[in-house]
Order: structure tokens, then C-alpha cells, then sequence
């Protein structure tokens, strides 16, 4: 059996290698070889079909935007943070010299 997973990969690597807008079975049919659950790999590829409809992204791009817009926002924070930081201490040192 587990024969058979590897040559099933092997397979789909070879065959899907040339063909872009096939890698999308791909992510199913590793599903497929290695739980055997055909459900879920149905479900899986609706769903990136769905995303990818909605979005116009597939799912990795999707996902590494979303975490470069978390990574943008905490850094502004961040800044935000120091800029307020530095504005109280020489507010405080104006303050305190007169």
C-alpha cells in the first residue's frame, strides 16, 4: 500500500508538472493518497475553488497576505508605540527643567 502512495505521487508530480492550472488537484490528490478520504479531499478542493473565486488568490497566496498585513500593522504599532514613548519623555524632561 504504501507502494502505491509513493508511485501515486510520483505520478502526479510527473504529470502535473507542466500543467499550472492542474496543481489544484494536486493538494487533493496528496489528500487522497494519504488518508484515503475522498470526502475530504472534495471538500478540500471546493473550498480552495471557493476561496479562489471569491478572493481571485489561491489559498497560499491568500494566507501569506494576510500575515504580511498582520506583520505591517504590528510594526506601525510598534513604531507608534516609540514615537508616543519618546514624545512623553521630552514632554516630561520640558517640563521637569522648568
Amino acid at each position: 500500500m504504501k507502494k502505491f502512495k509513493i508511485l501515486f505521487l510520483i505520478l502526479n508530480f510527473v504529470i502535473l508538472s507542466g500543467c499550472i492550472q492542474t496543481t489544484s488537484f494536486l493538494g487533493p490528490g496528496v489528500t487522497i493518497a494519504t488518508t484515503g478520504n475522498v470526502l475530504q479531499a472534495g471538500f478540500q478542493y471546493g473550498a480552495n475553488t471557493a476561496l479562489k473565486n471569491e478572493t481571485g488568490k489561491d489559498v497560499l497566496t491568500h494566507i501569506k497576505d494576510k500575515v504580511d498585513k498582520k506583520n505591517k500593522e504590528k510594526k506601525f504599532h510598534v513604531q507608534l508605540k516609540k514615537l508616543i514613548e519618546s514624545r512623553i519623555k521630552t514632554t516630561r524632561q520640558k517640563l521637569l527643567s522648568n
